[in-house]
């Protein structure tokens, strides 16, 4: 133990012989809290080989040797210019094609796949009860206008009776509305598609009972489709009807189709903070399908900023700054960080491309502290430059 203490104690005689014999201003340190030594240099000596005497930097501040430093120049980068998203197709017109009324389904006249026109019969249900409705009423409906029309006559010879004309006028337009119910009836037996496109699968079969409302098939119409995702927050000022797309398919690799933005939702989701855009892709060749997802990318103007090697980036009481090689010396200029990326800090911060950042050397730099500017280990063109 005495030993350990020994070699202790030696050890710190030492080091502060070290530190008064060769740290400049030492016994001059010493001298202001009243400590004098009975060796090493006066400090009168030590403050002539301090600034503008041996050893001293001409003109210097501090008494160092002049600091030897390596530059990178400031580029610009721009961020949130691209976006990624992802999204799911449907048909630009779809429709569920349900039974209008109940009834045994009689026949399907198409198949799934099949391209039809608005109005063609996919199927019909059994009607013959309807349709001698229909018969009955249209018999009726005829009796009533030749009835009428034989009144009409008269009443202008005054062989019959105002009243006699009017009651023949109502019995007409009620034999119509009764022909026109019977019609409407017997239409409803027949089940139709109300827009162009394609198929789906058949969800009913012939020799079955359909209730009312039963959902037949269905039919999209996929000369183009709608393609629903959703843009972070921060994109939604950007975002606007007409926009250009881009979109691939997960189902197709390799494959990539362009289209635009039709529609932007009018408020964002409170949870998530996304809004729903929604962008039309043609489909001329019918490779796309409704449910299929999509990688959607889009573009925008973005913002730029300077970027600086993460290497120059310092902190104090401020905030975070760097440092800018200007005439000779080293110039102060605060920073403040945008983000962070594995070639560099994007920074809000008085800088130009250009501008030359000091990356080594750093921490023994003051404000205006003159220094010698040495070639970067990048070999870009940062020649030499030693100050008068």
């Amino acid at each position: 133990m005495i030993r350990q203490i020994l070699a202790s104690l030696i050890v710190l005689a030492a080091a502060a012989a070290a530190w008064v014999f060769f740290v400049p201003g030492s016994t001059a340190t010493l001298a202001s809290y009243g400590i004098s030594l009975p060796f090493g240099p006066e400090p009168g000596a030590q403050a002539q080989a301090g600034p503008g005497g041996p050893g001293g930097r001409p003109g210097g501040r501090g008494g160092g040797r002049q600091t030897n430093v390596v530059t990178t120049p400031v580029t610009l980068a721009t961020i949130n210019a691209d976006l990624q998203a992802v999204g799911e197709a449907r048909a630009a017109n779809s429709v569920t094609v349900t039974s209008p009324s109940g009834g045994t389904l009689e026949e399907v006249l198409v198949r799934p796949g099949q391209v039809i026109e608005a109005g063609a019969v996919i199927a019909r249900l059994d009607a013959d009860a309807e349709q001698l409705d229909y018969d009955r009423a249209k018999l009726a409906a005829d009796d009533a206008n030749a009835t009428l029309t034989r009144t009409e006559s008269l009443a202008g010879s005054s062989l019959v009776a105002t009243t006699a004309l009017t009651a023949a006028q109502l019995a007409a337009n009620n034999a119509n509305l009764e022909l026109r119910t019977a019609e409407v009836a017997l239409e409803r037996r027949t089940i139709s598609s109300p827009i162009d496109g394609t198929v789906g699968l058949i969800k009913v079969t012939p020799g079955n009972y359909v209730a009312a409302q039963t959902a037949v098939t269905t039919i999209d119409d996929s000369s183009s489709i709608l393609v629903d995702f959703f843009v972070p927050e921060r994109y939604a000022a950007g975002v606007a009807p007409g926009a250009s797309v881009t979109v691939s398919a997960v189902a197709i690799p390799g494959s990539r189709f362009n289209g635009e933005v039709v529609a932007v939702d009018n408020r964002l989701d409170p949870a998530s903070r996304t809004l729903q855009v929604q962008a039309e892709i043609p489909n001329e060749r019918n490779q796309l399908r409704a449910g299929m997802s999509f990688s959607v990318a889009l573009s925008f103007p973005g913002e730029q900023y300077p970027a600086v090697n993460p290497l120059a980036i310092l902190w104090s009481a401020e905030g975070s700054y760097v440092w800018k090689y200007e005439d000779g010396k080293a110039t102060k200029v605060m920073a403040e960080i945008v983000q962070r990326n594995s070639d560099g800090v994007l920074v809000r911060a008085d800088l130009a491309p250009g501008d030359p950042i000091i990356t080594e050397g750093i921490l023994q730099l003051s404000e205006g502290a003159e220094v010698t500017l040495l070639s970067g280990p990048d070999g870009s063109t940062r020649a030499a430059q030693a100050n008068p």
